[in-house]
């Protein structure tokens, strides 16, 4: 309609009239424009809101299970420690204890990752919407991070691990599980992280059968070395968790709220 109009203005030379036609479009656009980028603007907005409060509620989740595997591992590296001196000229431990420690110097933690929301936001790419720099800086840094999926796989396919299974009997390593084996944290309790494989406990088998396992570890000329190699990973995957990637750690407990040493 608005084009008829300026073609009959033109025809009859009224060019006050195609003027006005003209301010008349260029405003009109001007205004849609300036009404779909209000919009578009409006709906990121939103949009970051609720990617930012479901990305802090995962990080949260993250920053709980970073710090229980830090804290686990360390347990796991003291008993480690432990049963690598007992078996050379170290502090001695009982039969029993000697199996334990074992036992847990053997184990790994996992805590599966919550990065849907972030794999989400990278996907459609509204990962820059994020306002808080501190969020989007750390998720960006965590998820690209294999340190905690690292230690996990390492833990897990270790040589100490699988010569540990092959040596000591089911029924023993069925007590073990039982009786000595992880208290699970619930999910954002950082109290029941510690002491979460590292405590008091005994074994509910005839003493005969924890003589013989203990026995057998001290026979094998394979475990001790394998125990050491367990050793020295356990270091390297505590120091990459707490020094590896800069700030993160520090980022994690920011976000989480937590001011933990």
């Amino acid at each position: 309609m608005i084009l008829s109009r300026v073609i009959e203005h033109v025809k009859a030379q009224n060019w006050t009239a195609v003027v006005l036609d003209f301010v008349i479009v260029v405003v009109g656009v001007f205004v849609g424009l300036q009404v779909s980028n209000w919009n578009a603007a409006r709906q990121a907005q939103v949009r970051a809101g609720i990617y930012g409060a479901r990305l802090a509620a995962d990080l949260r989740h993250e920053a709980w299970a970073y710090e229980y595997q830090i804290a686990y591992y360390k347990e796991v590296r003291t008993n480690a420690l432990r049963a690598a001196a007992a078996m050379t000229d170290g502090p001695a431990l009982s039969d029993e204890q000697l199996v334990i420690s074992a036992y847990r110097a053997s184990q790994y933690i996992y805590n599966g990752s919550r990065r849907a929301t972030f794999d989400e936001m990278v996907a459609t790419g509204d990962i820059g919407i994020i306002a808080d720099r501190r969020l989007r800086e750390t998720a960006l840094a965590y998820y690209a991070d294999p340190t905690v999926a690292t230690n996990s796989e390492e833990a897990r396919n270790s040589e100490y691990r699988k010569m540990f299974r092959r040596i000591v009997s089911v029924d023993v390593q069925r007590a073990l599980l039982a009786d000595c084996g992880d208290r699970i944290a619930a999910e954002g309790d950082y109290a029941g992280i510690v002491g979460s494989i590292n405590y008091p406990c005994a074994l509910d088998l005839p003493a005969g059968k924890i003589v013989a396992a203990a026995a057998a570890l001290r026979a094998d000329p394979l475990l001790l070395p394998a125990l050491q190699l367990r050793f020295a990973d356990l270091e390297t995957a505590i120091f990459n968790l707490e020094q590896g990637t800069s700030g993160l750690l520090e980022n994690l407990r920011a976000i989480a709220g937590e001011n933990k040493p």
